[in-house]
């Protein structure tokens, strides 16, 4: 793994420490705070590759830093860790743009799997793996540049996209006319099995409609695919 710089918010010390030691042995940078409004100004101020985020804190609560920052446009990653195992807190905390969710107790290995993965999609390394080889592609009034994973709509109005929205629109643009089911793109873009949460996706393809689409009510690019799920449209693929 790559040197990476990791922002841990949580105000239980002992699960602090242990996240630090470990992550420290694959090779991160570790900053620590331990009260969410603190915890948030941390996370503006600098630049992380991935932000730890505890869901119950001291003043500022782990949706609210998750909320406030994605209206900041800052879309660095998040696994968010909580103590409760309802399901609604699962959904609320992929809602807001986390990009991962695990319930305390959990084992370090499987927290280093997650995180792990989380820099693998992040850095689109396994899209890559898989043979995808195009870093840029080219539609009618749209640019998508894998690379430095930028989007400019229009020609040269750059769009601000969250890690899944920025992954979603990859997959997609990448096999156009292909239609992809709810469960396929959880699979796909999240990296495990989430059964049963398809309204996730749904949510996260309103939101990049919102942002790259001309008309919303006549979608040009993310089309639905009745009876099956999404599709990019291949009709306007510039040769």
């Amino acid at each position: 793994m790559d040197y990476k710089k990791v922002l841990i918010i949580e105000d239980d010390a002992e699960i602090c420490q242990l996240l630090e030691i470990h992550l420290s042995d694959v090779g991160c940078e570790i900053t620590k705070e331990s009260s969410g409004d603190e915890g948030y100004k941390r996370a503006r101020a600098e630049s992380f590759d991935l932000i730890i985020l505890d869901l119950m804190l001291p003043g500022m609560d782990g949706i609210e830093i998750c909320q406030k920052l994605r209206a900041k446009d800052i879309f660095t990653p998040i696994l968010m860790l909580t103590a409760r195992s309802e399901e609604i807190d699962k959904v609320l905390g992929l809602e807001v743009g986390a990009d991962d969710y695990m319930v305390k107790p959990f084992s370090v290995r499987e927290f280093l799997a997650r995180v792990k993965a989380i820099f693998r999609r992040t850095g689109f390394s396994e899209m890559q793996d898989a043979g995808q080889k195009q870093n840029q592609f080219l539609f009618r009034g749209l640019s998508i540049d894998i690379e430095k994973r930028k989007v400019l709509i229009r020609e040269k109005q750059k769009v601000e996209l969250s890690p899944k929205e920025f992954d979603l629109l990859v997959i997609m643009a990448s096999n156009p006319g292909r239609s992809y089911t709810r469960s396929q793109l959880l699979n796909l873009i999240w990296g495990y099995d989430f059964a049963g949460y398809e309204h996730t996706v749904n949510s996260h393809i309103n939101r990049l409609r919102a942002k790259i689409e001309p008309d919303m009510s006549n979608p040009t690019y993310i089309l639905t695919s009745w009876g099956v799920g999404y599709k990019f449209n291949e009709e306007i693929q510039e040769k």
